[in-house]
């Protein structure tokens, strides 16, 4: 079992709403990825939970958090609303930046569904040097847009191979990304990953992507008082 320097409830405050997040962050942990739920999801989402426990595992820290209010998630458009969204993801990382327990670490994105095209959006505003690279799972891309040939951070798409529609949108999202990137193909997968196995594949993927291009040595963290 992974000892962790920390575990806990955070609240993040941001100037339109105060969102409540877990983070966990083991010993020695090679970066910390943030994750980025879809629509009619939360940071309570069994699949993505399952992600975050396999991250943890192979050392890296996660923060799975709520982009929206419980009163903003009721209201029907804010799910798909993807520059609040986006805004939302920006605004958490610059609380993490901010934080000197969290703001040594490299950060990467783990996106599902609406999420992913969140978390497209706020790499290609940040920037390489922030954001160390992308894992979207059934994931929604092509909602990112335009933002697309902007992404500097190398970006693997997880798509179930039955997940027939969602495939092709990840397929043309891929033609627009202009960094290194790739589409891996869960075979069998339907949207949710539910097929026995295919979470666990998808989670290898992912775990393999962050190894590759977000884990590193960690540095000493800033003191609060640093200029």
């Amino acid at each position: 079992m992974a000892n962790y320097i920390i575990n806990e409830s955070v609240r993040i405050d941001m100037p339109d709403a105060a969102l409540v997040g877990d983070l966990a962050i083991p010993e020695e942990a090679k970066g910390l990825v943030v994750f980025a739920h879809g629509s009619g999801s939360s940071r309570l989402s069994e699949r993505n939970r399952f992600v975050a426990e396999h991250l943890r595992k192979a050392g890296f820290g996660t923060l799975l958090f709520d982009l929206l209010t419980p009163e903003e998630d009721e209201q029907g458009s804010k799910p798909f609303d993807i520059p609040l969204l986006t805004q939302r993801l920006i605004e958490t990382t610059y609380w993490l930046q901010k934080d000197p327990r969290t703001n040594a670490y490299g950060f990467g994105y783990f996106g599902a569904s609406t999420g992913a095209a969140a978390a497209l959006g706020a790499a290609a505003a940040l920037g390489g040097d922030i954001i160390k690279c992308v894992v979207s799972r059934g994931g929604r891309p092509d909602l990112a847009d335009t933002a697309l040939p902007d992404v500097q951070s190398p970006t693997l798409l997880i798509v179930g191979g039955k997940d027939e529609n969602v495939l092709e949108m990840n397929i043309q999202a891929n033609n627009q990304l202009r960094i290194i990137k790739d589409v891996e193909i869960v075979p069998d997968a339907t949207h949710l990953f539910e097929e026995p196995g295919a979470l666990e594949m998808a989670a290898q993927l992912a775990t393999d992507w962050f190894r590759k291009y977000l884990a590193s040595e960690k540095q000493q963290p800033l003191r609060q008082n640093q200029p």
